[in-house]
């Protein structure tokens, strides 16, 4: 086994192995190199991934030709995203006139508690290589909540700029949902400290904003900052409603986030409402 001194695989040493004799290396040392260099994706050059495969295939063990299958499909599949996140980028920078360009989502607008939250995103579309590209982004509700959490992280480290707003349970009933759901998206842009030249939104115009603005339906599946607004806004929300659930532990808002489940619902026919509940939600509830 081709073990560093740091205790890992040395990835040189089983490399030239590699290429001299699969036969003498073991399977687990095989395997560790895959892994690796599928970790360096974007530093290693499409020839050594061929090379590798052809001389995985080749080899007489089931389960290193099986890792030669694991190999290709993993190829396959990250040229699929790229190309995927790509036409979202270009979708973006379609609006060529601006130098910068926001998406804007929001999230929460159904529950019956806790507030509604948007996040405005301005992402470097002029990029430089495919490394730079924020994979895996699409509609938040898609996602899974760990690759959302994820996700998030690269989206505020990568994005040139973002801002998150909020409005609480309360103002959602003074003024209605409607007006709370166009005024967050507002905030959220109008927040942002490099002036858009345009915003996106998800689904309808944002009113009052005094930024151009462009709708797009389905924004969320067509447009890259469209999608990391919205996969930051519901990991911000989810993670305070999980901490409103310390304070509030008998409506599980970390598990509902606050939507309208049947625990919940039968939560609140138990116990009443608590500070964060939207009242004119409750209407038939309570």
């Amino acid at each position: 086994m081709n073990i560093g001194n740091d205790g890992n695989l040395d990835f040189d040493i089983t490399e030239n192995c590699l290429f001299d004799d699969s036969s003498k290396l073991k399977f687990t040392d095989i395997k560790s190199y895959v892994n690796l260099l599928k970790n360096s994706y974007f530093d290693t050059k499409e020839e050594k991934y061929l090379k590798v495969i052809k001389i995985l295939s080749g080899d007489q063990r089931k389960n290193v030709i099986k890792l030669s299958e694991s190999l290709s499909k993993f190829i396959y599949k990250m040229d699929q995203e790229i190309n995927r996140v790509k036409s979202m980028y270009e979708f973006d920078r379609k609006f060529s006139k601006c130098i910068f360009i926001a998406g804007t989502d929001e999230v929460g607008r159904g529950p019956l508690a806790g507030p509604i939250v948007a996040a405005s995103v301005i992402l470097n579309l002029n990029y430089k290589s495919d490394k730079d590209l924020i994979l895996g982004i699409k509609d938040s509700k898609k996602l899974s909540a760990s690759v959302r959490e994820k996700l998030s992280k690269v989206i505020k480290s990568k994005a040139l700029d973002f801002n998150i707003a909020l409005i609480n349970n309360t103002k959602i009933d003074e003024r209605g949902i409607s007006w709370c759901n166009n005024e967050v998206l507002r905030k959220a842009a109008d927040g942002l400290k490099i002036q858009p030249d345009l915003v996106l939104s998800d689904g309808y115009a944002v009113k009052n904003l005094n930024i151009d603005n462009e709708f797009i339906i389905k924004g969320d599946a067509k447009s890259a900052s469209i999608a990391c607004a919205s996969i930051i806004a519901k990991v911000y929300r989810d993670n305070l409603m999980r901490e409103y659930s310390k304070e509030y532990p008998n409506y599980r808002f970390e598990n509902n986030s606050g939507y309208g489940t049947k625990e919940h619902i039968e939560a609140i026919r138990k116990y009443g409402v608590c500070k964060i509940h939207r009242r004119y939600f409750l209407k038939n509830i309570i």
